[in-house]
């Protein structure tokens, strides 16, 4: 179990994202929370690459102000919609613009982890594939006037008012909310067994 592989270990999450650290606190961890706050640009990349290597940029800077028995992680999230990346929105408009997208149709998110810990490091990515309802203009304009859709990738949280809007999600759950769980445990073990 996770809280068991790291319970002797500083563990240091280098992201800002509030979702992450409850989803480590969760596991039984206390992180310390220092965001890497790197340029997150979007390329013509395939969106797995992207994420992993914006994940694996966050963990670099953060590591090296650490010792190496220090467990560093990074991550990123990434929206994709018919092989466009959507972002955080930077407004009110472009919030609305995306959730106008997303309405009615299946998306995926791609969200990468990036592990450092005594001079390893590994880097994956878990992807789901998710269903949204059909959104009436006013659903949309109460919902980006919650506030909830500005830090998120895409414009909307599945583990807050967004729920409400999901039909279906095949895949990880805690991906959505921008940390695969499962693929951290897997991860985590491939390392611990190297040590």
């Amino acid at each position: 179990m996770i809280h068991k592989i790291l319970n002797k270990h500083k563990v240091v999450l280098a992201s800002e994202s509030p979702r992450r650290k409850q989803l480590l606190e969760m596991m039984g961890l206390k992180p310390l929370v220092i965001p890497a706050n790197i340029a997150e640009p979007i390329t013509n990349e395939r969106p797995y690459k992207q994420a992993i290597n914006h994940a694996r940029n966050k963990a670099n800077k953060v590591a090296a102000a650490f010792n190496p028995d220090t467990i560093v992680v990074g991550s990123d999230t990434i929206v994709v919609l018919d092989q466009h990346i959507l972002g955080k929105p930077a407004d009110a408009k472009q919030a609305v613009d995306y959730l106008r997208l997303l309405s009615g149709k299946d998306h995926y998110v791609y969200t990468a982890i990036c592990i450092m810990w005594n001079n390893h490091c590994i880097s994956d990515y878990e992807r789901t594939k998710v269903s949204f309802c059909t959104l009436s203009e006013q659903e949309i304009e109460e919902y980006v006037k919650t506030g909830e859709p500005f830090d998120k990738a895409g414009a909307y949280g599945i583990q807050g008012y967004g729920a409400q809007f999901i039909k279906e999600v095949r895949g990880c759950y805690f991906n959505v909310m921008g940390f695969p769980l499962q693929l951290f445990y897997r991860s985590l073990k491939e390392m611990a067994a190297d040590e």
